[in-house]
């Protein structure tokens, strides 16, 4: 049985996830990604009652629909945000309109509203979709150019990420391209902690640095 409220009032995150929890703590979660701070805990506490109830890729679904939601109605958004709407009128504003998601989800929305965190939920399921994506060993890497890649160099380029030892031989490249003007040509590929510039800015601010080192 999902206890909430006991939970916000004891220890609102550090008892999170055994509030959730329905087999025996030998069989801890092996979490694919350590994240910090309010939004990571909550997250990582779902994370971890989803794989615990095996229903991991259905929370996933759920609350891709309550970022699809959120996006659509900034009024919902604002309101469960908002500081001036109470937790017991953000409870029920969840109610209405998360209609059909799992127990899971609802539960942990609960916990959300009671613990007065309902503020967070935007940080909440961007930290869920990091865990997501290191489950599924995704690496996401951003590609800027100065005009849009065609399909065929892009291909090319993920193939060749895909080969290096920059990324893992099992990893899921995805692969994401941004426009930037200012880079004249070439690319900078970004990707975790590592950047690669290859950019014309780039090459000419270092021949000018050269330059004005000779004078």
């Amino acid at each position: 049985m999902f206890i909430a409220r006991t939970v916000a009032r004891a220890a609102p995150v550090a008892q999170l996830a055994r509030s959730y929890a329905t087999a025996p703590a030998a069989q801890a979660v092996k979490v694919p990604l350590s994240l910090h701070g309010i939004e990571g805990r909550y997250a990582t506490a779902l994370y971890s009652a989803a794989v615990k109830k095996n229903q991991l890729e259905a929370v996933e679904r759920d609350l891709s629909s309550v970022a699809a939601a959120l996006k659509k109605d900034a009024e919902l958004k604002f309101s469960l945000e908002s500081p001036m709407v109470n937790k017991h009128q953000k409870k029920a504003l969840v109610a209405k309109s998360f209609k059909g998601i799992n127990e899971t989800t609802k539960n942990f929305f609960d916990v959300l509203a009671e613990n007065g965190r309902l503020d967070q939920t935007t940080k909440v399921l961007a930290s869920f979709t990091e865990l997501m994506g290191a489950h599924r060993k995704e690496v996401s890497v951003t590609v800027i150019s100065a005009k849009e890649l065609d399909s065929s160099t892009s291909k090319k380029l993920q193939t060749i990420l895909s080969k290096s030892n920059l990324i893992e031989k099992d990893a899921k490249l995805i692969v994401n391209n941004k426009i930037d003007a200012s880079i004249l040509g070439g690319l900078v590929i970004d990707f975790g902690d590592k950047t690669i510039d290859l950019s014309v800015a780039s090459k000419i601010n270092k021949l000018n640095r050269l330059l004005t080192e000779a004078i």
